[in-house]
């Protein structure tokens, strides 16, 4: 067994042990491997120990891994900031876009999107911190924003992706998640299934207070170069 098997098995016991103390369904929550900055081996020994989803944020690299890739049955999640000159070859190269900012950006990946591929799934980012160096909307924005986006073609909305302001106690790292979860549940959308949010400081929390999807690199590939 590699490290970064050994690493993977460790995270999904994490995982699982996390939401029975939150008495979560078992398999509730799925793990995207961030993969941003890793060789396409690490991915390779990845996928070998089991995981499939792995979330890129350069799009050049992302390209690169997929085309060395592609005998794999890997599901690509871009998780990264997305400039209007990049959504092109992420509408036509991914399955997951967990960082649309911008109403432009969801109308943009909606045109773009070819015709042979499923409609893209999409999370609204959310700036739950209000934290001036990040995009993302605001929880006020959000009935708008998901009203629109819902009414485009050719992309699927899911849910809300956040990177809350970093803390290290468990109740404040809660904090944000309950606030976007609940504020999420009350506006009545079933079709809003996706709280993806929770990476490897505070899997914990995110899991008490909702997520469905954790995203975890460091440690499952170690801290980047």
């Amino acid at each position: 067994m590699t490290l970064i098997a050994r690493k993977l098995s460790k995270i999904l016991y994490e995982i699982r042990a996390a939401e029975l103390h939150a008495q979560r369904k078992i398999d509730s929550v799925a793990l995207l491997a961030v993969s941003k900055t890793k060789p396409s081996l690490d991915l390779i020994q990845a996928y070998q120990a089991g995981q499939r989803h792995f979330g890129e944020s350069y799009l050049q690299e992302a390209l690169l891994k997929q085309r060395e890739l592609a005998c794999y049955q890997i599901t690509w999640h871009f998780i990264g900031p997305i400039q209007s000159n990049k959504t092109r070859l992420i509408a036509e190269h991914f399955s997951w876009v967990h960082s649309v900012d911008r109403l432009k950006i969801a109308q943009r990946l909606s045109e773009q999107r070819p015709a042979h591929l499923p409609p893209l799934n999409v999370c609204i980012q959310v700036n739950i911190s209000n934290e001036a160096t990040k995009s993302g909307f605001s929880l006020a924005e959000l009935p708008e924003v998901i009203e629109k986006i819902n009414c485009l073609p050719n992309i699927k909305l899911r849910g809300v992706m956040a990177i809350p302001q970093p803390e290290t106690d468990f109740t404040l790292q809660r904090e944000p998640y309950r606030q976007l979860y609940q504020s999420v549940k009350s506006l009545n959308r079933p079709e809003l299934d996706t709280f993806s949010f929770g990476m490897t400081g505070d899997l914990n929390a995110a899991i008490a207070e909702g997520a469905t999807i954790v995203r975890v690199g460091t440690a499952l590939f170690g801290a980047r170069g």
